[in-house]
């Protein structure tokens, strides 16, 4: 078996892309996507007519539009795959509980009156206090939730206590910013920061029984996904698929929640919103990339808007 079929033996697979012909091909179990992947898509030649059309239908009111294009995107991807689609709320509401929360029902409204079952649809928002709370309460709903943006372990521990659906730890970015602050081209998967991070998580959430998923996210080569060999859930962009496709060696599973039974044991904590706050403070790596990841999802929403709003004018 190739390195891919070995993968699937042990990790659910999950499509890191917008683009519709590279999810119907690769025929993953769900999919997610982000602002800046759904605005790659959305702005291809091939949906000029379409975006068109929809700004002539909302007369050029550009948040109701790129709304309309968000959960269209979703229920094209939707019927394509088997598993849940993840929907991202605007990334300008990260830190407010009540807005993220009005978005997210809306979002789940727009989906059931097009057919789409909500159980298949994961809203997605960045791993804030706000946006935690707010998660907090739309799972009390059977709103599942996947929390992204994810860098640090206590933004996946009040994820865990707030019962999030699934949690998105970001391991590329993470190594990016480890090569920055070390002064290296190079990092080997043993000394990777952002596989340490993930392998931590998922120790702590299967040590102590949480339900919350831990998706592996923000690949940079396969050599970081396989050392996440048994992770509930691995989400990589196509080229990546493809490359683990081509691969011919054995993979060994290197997460399991006997395997994290054996290890030592993690203290299991409830933080409150200001022990949630001073952690933030010291973790050099959140407090770098949380913003920045929260402004580049605003980026790629005013790089739509502006598109849509060079047609209107």
């Amino acid at each position: 078996m190739s390195a891919l079929q070995q993968l699937h033996t042990m990790t659910t697979i999950v499509a890191d892309t917008g683009d519709l012909s590279a999810i119907a091909r690769l025929k993953p179990i769900d999919a997610t996507t982000n602002p800046s992947l759904i605005t790659k898509a959305l702005i291809h030649p091939d949906n000029q007519a379409m975006l068109s059309e929809t700004m002539s239908r909302h007369q050029g009111n550009v948040d109701t539009v790129i709304d309309e294009l968000t959960i269209q995107s979703g229920c094209n991807i939707w019927e394509l795959i088997e598993g849940r689609v993840s929907t991202e709320v605007d990334a300008r509401l990260s830190y407010d509980t009540k807005a993220t929360i009005d978005k997210a029902l809306e979002f789940i409204d727009a989906y059931q009156k097009a057919g789409v079952d909500s159980e298949r649809v994961l809203i997605k928002m960045a791993a804030t206090w706000q946006g935690i709370e707010a998660a907090r309460y739309l799972e009390t709903q059977n709103i599942h939730c996947n929390l992204t943006l994810l860098f640090g372990q206590h933004q996946a521990v009040a994820c865990a206590d707030a019962g999030v659906t699934l949690i998105s730890p970001f391991v590329g970015r993470i190594l990016d910013w480890q090569k920055r602050q070390q002064s290296r081209q190079n990092v080997p998967v043993s000394e990777d920061m952002g596989v340490q991070s993930v392998k931590l998580i998922y120790q702590y959430f299967k040590q102590h029984c949480y339900a919350t998923q831990v998706m592996g996210a923000s690949f940079r080569s396969v050599e970081q996904i396989l050392a996440l060999a048994g992770c509930d859930l691995l989400t990589i962009a196509p080229d990546l698929i493809d490359e683990l496709a081509m691969m011919e060696i054995d993979v060994t599973r290197q997460l399991s929640p006997s395997m994290s039974m054996d290890l030592a044991a993690m203290k299991k904590v409830s933080l409150t919103q200001e022990e949630f706050s001073n952690a933030y403070q010291q973790d050099k790596v959140t407090q770098n990339l949380l913003p920045k990841g929260i402004d580049g999802f605003i980026g790629a929403r005013d790089e739509l808007a502006k598109a849509l709003a060079a047609m209107r004018d």
